[in-house]
């Protein structure tokens, strides 16, 4: 899904000075700290955990480096957020802010007291259950796995499809990554990408873009098809998330062979709200 934008807070830009240290980042050698925290074989976002750890690409925070009591696991402006909510200041969560927060209720009062802007956000977690809808490509095209190769080809969607690959550090972080197909013309060009977006222990959360003079020939189906065998063939399960106000995902989902299982909010946050230290 392409990032949200979210409005900044109207407080005055100027330097941030905070009554609390907020969250630290842990070093990859304090992962198994973060075992308990977060979870483990779920499907949807809340796989960024188990994608950061295996891929590497992402960022772990905690409220101390030691016995921590709060974990925040952050990758592509995706957070997952657990623990215990009285461990955190409003001030602790700068590190979070413009991100899209998964959070237990127990953490919004500090969310809300933490930055200009706490929007919720409607979502939809499906599994795929049943067998796609055949998908016809055009004569011309071709339905494929990427590789190293296409990376300039990934880079030329361009502006608006550039959180397509920020999961995986970028598009040759994505075109190498084995865990994206593209429908790709003769002379080379990606028309549509379906990929792994967070990989899981068991789940795979996906991610799909169809350049603009392309939709509606059905090359995202194509793609999510070719990707959904792949990730079964792993022995894995392929999961969708969208807005439950976004008909076109939800059409696409379904024609996939996706079925909705549970529905859940995130939070986009914007910036930390500015707080000054009392006077001596």
């Amino acid at each position: 899904m392409p990032p949200i934008a979210v409005p900044r807070g109207a407080a005055p830009q100027r330097r941030t000075r905070w009554s609390e240290e907020p969250l630290i980042e842990l070093a990859p050698s304090h992962l198994a700290l973060t075992t308990r925290w977060l979870p483990a074989g779920t499907p949807g976002p809340a796989a960024v955990g188990e994608h950061i750890a295996a891929t590497g690409i992402g960022r772990w925070w905690a409220d101390r480096s030691a016995h921590p009591r709060a974990i925040a696991a952050s990758c592509a402006g995706h957070v997952v957020l657990r623990g215990a909510a009285d461990a955190l200041t409003p001030e602790a969560l700068a590190p979070l802010a413009g991100t899209r927060i998964d959070a237990p209720a127990s953490f919004l009062p500090a969310l809300g007291a933490a930055f200009g802007r706490l929007t919720p956000w409607e979502r939809m977690i499906w599994t795929r259950q049943a067998e796609p809808q055949a998908a016809r490509v055009p004569a011309g095209v071709t339905v494929r796995r990427l590789d190293p190769a296409d990376t300039d080809a990934v880079l030329a969607l361009g502006p608006d499809a550039s959180w397509l690959s920020a999961s995986w550090g970028g598009p040759r972080g994505l075109a190498a990554s084995g865990h994206a197909w593209a429908a790709v013309s003769r002379t080379g060009r990606v028309l549509a990408v379906a990929c792994t977006y967070f990989r899981g222990t068991r789940f795979e959360d996906l991610a799909v873009y169809t350049v603009r003079d392309r939709r509606r020939h059905h090359l995202a189906l194509a793609c999510v098809t070719f990707l959904c065998a792949d990730i079964a063939a792993r022995g894995h399960v392929a999961t969708w998330n969208c807005s439950v106000h976004n008909r076109a995902s939800r059409l696409l989902a379904w024609t996939a062979g996706f079925r909705l299982v549970r529905e859940y909010v995130y939070y986009a946050v914007g910036s930390p709200v500015v707080r000054e230290r009392p006077s001596a």
